[in-house]
């Protein structure tokens, strides 16, 4: 049994149709009318203990719907979903000791009082021992570089601050599952980087499962091995992040710094098909082909041909350039499923 089962998840919003004005409002009071809005369609998804997944998606996409459900704030229109074999939003308490989450634009913290007493009521809430709060305590704070807030109220915290602090609170009582939806959201690159090896650390040492969300890619490359891509609440990705690079980011580029520069760009570039000038500046060339109908050795062997060649690196795919062309339906769904089930 998988640690997260879903099967043929849904989660049906009704929304009120009002005409505008008072009018409208008192015709509402008699002639009530809806529409459904389907947040999430029949989803399957199994998650095994110990995986970091990376569930992306445009806004509106479902995401945080499916986060919901899993933790026990929504029940499903149809369908189900099981953490640790337990139905989240029948069995809140006990979900609620197995869970931690981490929501980018809220906090966890009590506003007024100082960080380390959020952490002594988290204990009592969670009847934390005393010798499992203190290790995480001791362990944390030194992840996370604590000490300087400890004594703070959390409306005085930075963002950044908050965040770290929040990711404490979320993991004192070990759970086995952590929910991060967007956890570097606005955060400075060292700060981001901070958390990342947190989240990587517990991962690894402790074995939690995590499910993250985000729009920022640095945070999938650097977490995460399998990536789940939703858009209007289907699941229409599943696989390894390496696999959809694989199969989707055809282009390449290689640049070349060459011994003498170019007055204009090389004649020889349309010997090869699907090569074309992506930069050129003095004594350097960024050549970009589609490495489906040429091999970067051809592509290197060409360029020797013409110039002396000083150095050169090649650019892996960008998997945000990959996930971009998803969400904007450049890629065909059926493609990108096959991939999926073929990864």
């Amino acid at each position: 049994m998988s640690f997260i089962e879903a099967s043929q998840l849904t989660k049906v919003f009704r929304h009120d149709i009002k005409e505008p004005g008072l009018i409208g409002a008192a015709k509402h009071l008699f002639t009530q009318k809806h529409v459904n809005k389907t947040a999430v369609d029949h989803i399957d998804l199994r998650i095994e203990e110990g995986e970091a997944v990376a569930y992306v998606g445009p806004n509106g996409a479902g995401k945080s719907t499916t986060i919901k459900m899993m933790s026990g704030i929504l029940v499903p229109t149809s369908g189900s979903v099981k953490v640790a074999g337990i139905l989240p939003y029948k069995n809140r308490i006990e979900n609620a000791k197995i869970i931690g989450a981490v929501f980018g634009q809220r906090t966890q913290l009590w506003w007024d009082i100082p960080i380390q007493e959020s952490f002594s009521l988290l204990k009592d809430i969670y009847a934390i021992p005393d010798s499992v709060y203190r290790k995480n305590m001791q362990d944390f704070t030194e992840m996370l570089q604590l000490d300087e807030i400890l004594h703070l109220s959390a409306r005085k915290l930075s963002l950044g601050q908050r965040m770290r602090a929040d990711l404490a609170a979320a993991l004192l009582h070990n759970p086995k599952m952590v929910y991060l939806d967007e956890p570097t959201i606005g955060l400075d690159v060292s700060v981001k980087q901070r958390i990342r090896e947190f989240i990587k650390t517990i991962n690894r040492e402790l074995g939690t499962t995590i499910l993250l969300t985000t729009h920022d890619l640095g945070d999938i490359e650097d977490l995460c091995n399998r990536l789940i891509i939703i858009d209007h609440g289907k699941i229409i990705y599943d696989g390894t992040l390496s696999a959809v690079k694989d199969k989707f980011a055809r282009e390449r580029t290689i640049h070349f710094q060459m011994q003498k520069p170019f007055a204009e760009p090389p004649s020889w570039l349309n010997q090869l098909p699907g090569v074309e000038l992506h930069g050129i500046a003095d004594r350097e060339i960024a050549l970009r082909f589609d490495r489906f109908r040429v091999t970067a050795s051809e592509v290197v062997t060409l360029a020797m041909k013409y110039g002396e060649i000083i150095d050169f690196r090649m650019d892996e795919p960008d998997i945000e350039h990959v996930i971009k062309r998803v969400y904007e339906g450049s890629l065909e769904l059926d493609d990108v499923k096959l991939a999926g089930e073929s990864s």
